[in-house]
């Protein structure tokens, strides 16, 4: 058993010449010695190979010369992959999808003119963009995320980290972000007083009792069901167009300053629906 494990494990560690892919340290090497990229999945390779933009010359191989100049996007979402190794050659690389696949593990690190990366829907247990500065998309729900370190990516636009296992996040440094999906997760905690660009915030399913929006005027979208929220106080929020807060524990709610809404969510909470202060075009659902 042992014997055919290991040569079922060759084609991983050899190239098609029979030389070592691995270097002193056991770590896969970037290239071959001809210059090509190495790239471990089928799948990945398959793809490249078969982009016409990337691949130039029309062989089967990614050459660095062809890595390097490419800096456009990148698009893998579920082509079943489970290795992204050999993506640390696109430096240039503006753009990368790689969601809804069967990734472990993925090292962008090299990658540091990405703008967008979209890796959802996989099995990262943790994911480092500290490298990644221009990064103004980042996309990586439904994943096993313990922790998220965002505080490098001040360009960041839109931050979508909802599905994961996060017990903190710091937006603090993250002071352009207009849309933030955080939900599903096991927040207790979280402080958007920094975040004035908001225009959604959707933070539903965690563990807050508390939620200061007061600094966040230009929100038009809120939603923060299924938490411990106690209070809520929306009337510097004047722009909400949709504001979801059932499953809570609020005892009141007031949004007769709200006069820009056209849909509200609040039962589940502890008030009679009919003593809501609101508008008279608002309806509670």
């Amino acid at each position: 058993m042992k014997l055919l494990l290991l040569l079922l494990a060759l084609p991983m560690i050899f190239d098609c010449c029979g030389n070592d892919k691995r270097d002193d340290n056991g770590n896969v090497n970037i290239l071959d010695a001809n210059g090509n990229v190495n790239i471990l999945d089928a799948n990945f390779k398959a793809y490249l190979v078969g982009n016409t933009y990337i691949n130039a010359n029309g062989d089967k191989e990614i050459h660095v010369s062809e890595a390097s100049a490419f800096n456009g996007a990148i698009e893998l979402n579920n082509l079943n992959i489970s290795n992204l190794k050999g993506i640390e050659a696109f430096t240039a690389l503006t753009d990368l999808d790689c969601g809804n696949n069967q990734l472990t593990s993925l090292d962008v690190s090299k990658n540091t003119a990405l703008t967008s990366l979209d890796c959802q829907g996989n099995q990262l247990t943790s994911l480092d963009v500290s490298k990644n500065t221009a990064l103004t998309k980042l996309v990586c729900f439904d994943n096993q995320l313990t922790s998220l370190d965002v505080s490098k990516n001040t360009a960041l636009i839109e931050l979508c980290c909802n599905i994961n296992q996060l017990t903190s996040l710091d937006v603090s440094q993250n002071t352009a972000l207009t849309l933030l999906w955080c939900g599903n997760n096991q927040l207790t905690s979280l402080d958007v007083s920094k975040n004035t660009a908001f225009i959604e915030l959707r933070c539903d399913d965690n563990k807050l009792t508390s939620l200061d929006v007061s600094q966040n005027t230009a929100l038009t979208n809120l939603s923060c069901t299924y938490n411990k929220l106690t209070s809520l106080d929306v009337s510097k929020n004047t722009a909400l167009d949709h504001l979801g807060c059932s499953y809570n524990q609020l005892t009141s709610l007031d949004v007769i300053q709200n006069t820009a809404l056209t849909s509200l969510y609040c039962s589940g909470n502890k008030f009679n629906l009919q003593k809501v202060r609101r508008n008279e075009n608002v309806y509670c659902n």
